[in-house]
């Protein structure tokens, strides 16, 4: 099944989630004035007043880094964490973790400065990170993918249908989330592949069209979720679930990141909401670039066309 992206997911705040959101803000927002925040108040109540998404920087400090990403690690897993918090949250560990997956003198000096309890869980996010970087081992394109990036299904309908799955299959809830994160971003991605790969779970039609694999429609997240179990049984995912995912694609980097992300939520099933609110990044030729929910091209772009519409795609500098 050869295809792919280029890709490589309550009201009161805890504590956690405070320290949280004002690193990531102090990290990424210029303050409005008084008289900007006074103007504000009157026209929109504060609980409904959302501060504009924008690209989540990194502190250059490593104990710093560590302090960030430490506070949203665990604002993540923490219930009291306001939902509207959880997007921004998760961005910020997506970005962290690409950053310091390119940096490896760095990133052993953020790991060694984390708290015990979140020094497994970012090795284990590094080492996913570079299978993927590892796969590519070329300089990434100057054009844009003719894609559009939509909202995904909701976090619990999505696990609804992975635990449906794994009940009629066999086959692990985490590890079909892991697959569905790292071939669309869990559906974010609506858009054919250049091997004609489609859907979010990405199957090529010939494979969708074997006996006992798909039913229904390729592009629903239901039904391609099921289908995706299925194949990775009929490749032997059960006995050996890395040799189900090699019949997903020939890579045994793509196997390893897969079943890595997998362990983080087997782990702890809470890491799957940081994965879930993970956006979709390029690789491309002039960096990492952020493409957001509404980005829409029905043809390939020049990366740099692009850019000089959308600044805001590539990291704050």
């Amino acid at each position: 099944m050869r295809h792919r992206f280029a890709l490589v997911s309550g009201i009161v705040l805890g504590a956690a989630s405070l320290i949280a959101l004002a690193i990531h803000r102090s990290a990424i927002n210029t303050a409005a004035s008084p008289a900007e925040t006074s103007k504000t108040s009157l026209l929109l109540p504060a609980a409904a007043a959302a501060p504009e998404r924008r690209y989540p920087g990194v502190p250059a400090n490593d104990v710093a880094t560590a302090e960030l990403l430490a506070s949203v690690e665990t604002a993540l897993r923490e219930p009291s964490t306001a939902p509207g918090l959880l997007p921004d949250l998760g961005h910020q560990q997506q970005v962290i973790y690409r950053v310091l997956s390119a940096q490896p003198t760095r990133s052993a000096a953020v790991v060694a400065a984390l708290p015990q309890r979140w020094r497994s869980v970012a090795e284990r996010h590094l080492a996913a990170r570079r299978e993927f970087l590892t796969m590519a081992r070329r300089r990434g394109p100057s054009t844009l993918p003719a894609w559009r990036i939509i909202q995904p299904e909701p976090a619990e309908q999505l696990l609804q249908h992975y635990r449906k799955a794994e009940a009629a299959t066999g086959i692990a809830w985490e590890v079909l989330a892991a697959v569905n994160l790292v071939e669309t971003g869990m559906g974010r991605i609506d858009g054919v592949s250049v091997a004609n790969a489609q859907g979010p779970m990405q199957f090529l039609p010939t494979t969708w069209a074997q006996a006992g694999v798909g039913a229904g429609d390729i592009r629903d997240p239901h039904d391609a979720i099921q289908a995706a179990a299925r194949y990775l049984v009929r490749r032997g995912g059960l006995q050996d679930i890395r040799q189900g995912l090699w019949g997903y694609n020939n890579s045994d980097y793509y196997g390893r990141a897969v079943m890595l992300y997998a362990s983080l939520m087997e782990e702890d099933p809470r890491a799957y909401t940081g994965l879930y609110h993970w956006e979709i990044h390029y690789n491309s030729a002039v960096g990492d670039l952020w493409l957001p929910v509404g980005y829409a091209q029905q043809r390939s772009i020049p990366v740099q066309d692009y850019l000089k519409r959308h600044p805001e795609s590539r990291p704050p500098q």
